[in-house]
């Protein structure tokens, strides 16, 4: 790979770390709205507390595979 491919590589890399941060953001805010929401509500499955548990498990699958897509952006320049 040559040296232009490479900072290509580093570029969109920046990119997606930039993405990921803001992937972290969301998902910060989604469980603090998840941990402030009433114990009762929290263990129940349907309803409000249900779509908030689906939804911290896209944002926390999203944020998984930025990384993986980082790392293999990694693993190509060498």
């Amino acid at each position: 790979m040559n040296n232009e491919r490479r900072k290509e590589i580093d570029r969109i890399i920046s990119e997606l770390q930039g993405l990921l941060s803001n992937i972290d953001d969301v998902l910060s805010e989604e469980q603090d709205a998840y941990d402030n929401m009433p114990e009762g509500l929290q263990q129940s499955e349907r309803g409000e507390a249900g779509s908030a548990v689906a939804i911290l498990r896209h944002l926390l699958t999203a944020y998984d595979v930025t990384q993986e897509v980082i790392s293999c952006l990694e693993n190509a320049k060498e």
